[in-house]
């Protein structure tokens, strides 16, 4: 017996159910022709022969005699009959069909023996009952066949997924995956490798939290064992002091940003809202418009298309957009002009923030945690959470030097699900 809950089993019910019921149909509908057929070969001889009967004269009639009918007589029309009527009875040894045919204000009765017919017709309904139940029988099997090889690739697929060793996750080979399962395969396997770059990073992150934590804590030591050794005056008191501050005030920081990328795994939880792309992306621009104009920079829209409606989580699409225009600000010259540009191609929504500055060293990987380069201050965690943000919105995060090499281009792709804007 199969589970109550197998999808294989309600597979093979219905098809079973469909191909029972369509079959029954069928053949409700091919006995009646059967015996309409049949019926209608003596319906018309009967029919036939009260025509002939009514065409001769009446004592001829009368004396007509033919061995193919049991009986044929005139009786009165009591009844009024305007129109042919069969009838038809049955007896304990055999069934009969009359025909009540008007004939000079009376009627002409022929009755014909009918049994062989209904014999006939008898035996067909037991050799289609017989048909019918074998056909069933072979059905649900074949229900059962179909319904075992069509889930064998899934069974397959689930028993990989089942075998997964959380400590050593692998992707799911899908090669072999019929295409309708190509997708599931798929999506799984970028949810593993999700979740490799995650552990990946959670681990470089601990890694790098430790270093960098460590690092001040020891030179502040160093600072205050050196300053005690002997006596010294006020001010160097006071110069060890500060340094330790600032000490503090990096590790201030950096404990922010590791708070922040707590916050922005509860953010993943955030719940999408119908969200106008353009009309939000304008308003983080205006935002930063009056950061960039107080360092003497300029920040230039230009948006396409004028209206972009789209299901989103819009705190994870600020962490990453926020973490671009920041970036560009932070590393294009005096007098730089930044460019926030979105479209639409082939299905995605694509936002760009172009700078003026110095350009990235492509070569290496500048989403891990703790990668500082150039002159640059801070954490070193903000490409790591806007990753880790595109990746949550279902989208991915690009950084490339632009083709003068007189700045970067960062870039974050969403794919648009609402099929109106994919065509």
């Amino acid at each position: 017996m199969l589970p109550q809950k197998s999808l294989r089993a309600k597979f093979a019910l219905q098809l079973a159910s469909a191909s029972t019921m369509l079959i029954i149909i069928f053949s409700v509908m091919l006995y009646h022709y059967i015996k309409i057929t049949i019926f209608e070969n003596i319906v018309q001889s009967l029919t036939l022969e009260a025509k002939n009967i009514s065409a001769m004269n009446e004592n001829e009639s009368l004396e007509y005699k033919n061995s193919n009918f049991d009986l044929i007589k005139i009786v009165l029309n009591d009844d009024n009959l305007t129109r042919p009527e069969f009838v038809s009875t049955k007896d304990i040894n055999a069934t009969y069909l009359t025909l009540y045919y008007p004939y000079q204000n009376r009627l002409l009765v022929l009755t014909k023996n009918t049994s062989e017919y209904s014999l006939i017709v008898d035996q067909i309904l037991v050799d289609i009952l017989i048909i019918n139940s074998t056909a069933i029988f072979l059905i649900l099997f074949y229900a059962l066949f179909l319904s075992r090889m069509l889930l064998a690739p899934l069974r397959s697929f689930c028993l990989k997924l089942g075998q997964l060793n959380e400590r050593f996750l692998q992707e799911v080979e899908t090669d072999e995956l019929p295409v309708e399962f190509k997708p599931l395969g798929d999506g799984v396997n970028r949810l593993i490798g999700r979740i490799l770059t995650f552990v990946q990073y959670q681990k470089e992150l601990f890694i790098g939290a430790a270093h960098e934590l460590k690092t001040p804590l020891a030179v502040m030591k160093t600072k205050n064992e050196v300053t005690l050794i002997k006596e010294r005056d006020t001010q160097k008191y006071i110069d060890t002091l500060k340094n330790n501050n600032e000490a503090i005030n990096q590790m201030n920081k950096m404990i922010s940003s590791i708070l922040e990328i707590g916050r922005q795994e509860g953010a993943q939880f955030e719940q999408p809202v119908m969200t106008d792309m353009i009309a939000y992306i304008n308003e983080i621009g205006n935002n930063f418009l009056i950061l960039a104009k107080g360092d003497d920079k300029n920040i230039r829209m230009n948006l396409r298309p004028h209206s972009l409606k789209i299901m989103i989580q819009p705190t994870l699409f600020l962490h990453v957009l926020q973490n671009f225009v920041q970036n560009a600000i932070k590393f294009s010259p005096k007098g730089a002009t930044i460019e926030i540009n979105s479209t639409l191609a082939n299905g995605e929504f694509i936002v760009r923030v172009i700078d003026e500055g110095i350009g990235i060293d492509e070569s290496k990987d500048l989403f891990a945690p703790f990668k500082r380069y150039g002159n640059s201050s801070g954490a070193g965690l903000g490409l790591f959470l806007a990753k880790g943000a595109a990746q949550a919105l279902g989208g991915r995060i690009e950084l490339r030097n632009r083709i003068d090499r007189s700045g970067t281009i960062a870039t974050l792709t969403l794919p648009i699900r609402n099929s109106k804007y994919k065509k």
